[in-house]
């Protein structure tokens, strides 16, 4: 049986403290679950209230989706690729922050994905009670796309 690779290595280049997600847990065909342990090292992490603030949800599932991505292009021998979150659609916490110690299972499933755009069904639990849920819509273009977007984008800074 073959090893995944550990979850950073699954991911786009990140700097150092964005990566926010801890462990890739299970990955298949149409999902992923991953987990993320709240800590005082993470950047969003407020000191004052000991948590990290809910909307960093949208996140934590926005780079769980992302190792569902680098795990797909690793099982084809291809590097992580770059992706864009487009949107969320009602995200709803059912808590206002993460709090310190506790340990987040995210969980993201493929409900559809077509010309590089993906739509998947999110949520965040602890300990098996729902802390939150959404859709996210995720684009990926090809190599080709890509070139060209950062081609129009580099030739913008010029001429400005």
């Amino acid at each position: 049986m073959t090893k995944i690779p550990h979850l950073h290595q699954l991911l786009p280049p990140h700097d150092t403290p964005m990566v926010l997600v801890d462990e890739l847990i299970d990955v298949g065909e149409e999902h992923i679950h991953c987990q993320v342990t709240v800590r005082e090292d993470c950047i969003f992490f407020n000191a004052h209230s000991r948590a990290i603030p809910g909307y960093v949800g949208i996140e934590f599932m926005a780079q769980s989706v992302a190792g569902w991505s680098g795990y797909h292009s690793w099982l084809q021998g291809q590097p992580s690729p770059i992706g864009f979150l487009l949107g969320c659609r009602r995200y709803q916490a059912e808590c206002s922050a993460f709090s310190e110690g506790d340990t987040l299972d995210i969980f993201a499933e493929r409900l559809m994905e077509s010309n590089g755009m993906a739509v998947f069904s999110c949520r965040i639990e602890h300990q098996g009670q729902l802390l939150a849920t959404s859709q996210l819509n995720a684009f990926v273009p090809s190599q080709e796309k890509l070139d060209q977007m950062i081609g129009h984008s580099q030739d913008n800074r010029t001429t400005s």
